[in-house]
């Protein structure tokens, strides 16, 4: 399942539409008035199912994730020179990013290869296209964006 990810480019708010490759909104993002980024994950009919929020005031960044309300893990930021690299406590998800911070990888070592994130560079706003094999991994690795995409915000 391959969803293009595309920041709506008048917003106060970090909003986003995700698309399948039929240009079907699939999810839509609505960011809300926060401490730190708190994003809202919606399906095609409006429904809430997921929830990115920003934990502040830690050393490097974090973000929790929750899918219909529930608690499923926590995205980290690690403390490496040159590449970009996050674990997801609560799984064993692990995201490597390329130098220039436009490429990624999800992988699993229970389960192999979860997702690949790629930046379009020629674009008016943060535009991405996401990789999923397997659907089941769609929200998460949704979430995984979301939070690497606020916390390369934060930094200016």
């Amino acid at each position: 399942m391959k969803m293009l990810f595309k920041q709506r480019f008048f917003s106060w708010f970090d909003s986003y539409d995700i698309y399948n490759e039929q240009g079907e909104t699939i999810f839509t993002v609505e960011g809300k008035l926060s401490w730190g980024h708190c994003l809202h994950i919606l399906d095609a009919s409006g429904r809430h199912i997921g929830t990115v929020q920003q934990r502040v005031l830690t050393f490097l960044p974090k973000f929790e994730f929750y899918a219909y309300d529930e608690y499923i893990g926590c995205l980290e930021k690690e403390l490496t020179f040159m590449y970009q690299h996050y674990h997801i406590d609560g799984s064993d998800w692990e995201v490597k990013g390329d130098f220039m911070e436009w490429d990624y990888g999800i992988v699993s070592p229970s389960r192999g290869h979860i997702a690949t994130i790629s930046k379009e560079i020629f674009n008016w706003t943060d535009t991405y296209v996401i990789d999923v094999p397997d659907r089941t991994n769609a929200l998460c690795a949704l979430m995984v964006v979301l939070a690497i995409d606020a916390e390369k915000c934060s930094r200016g």
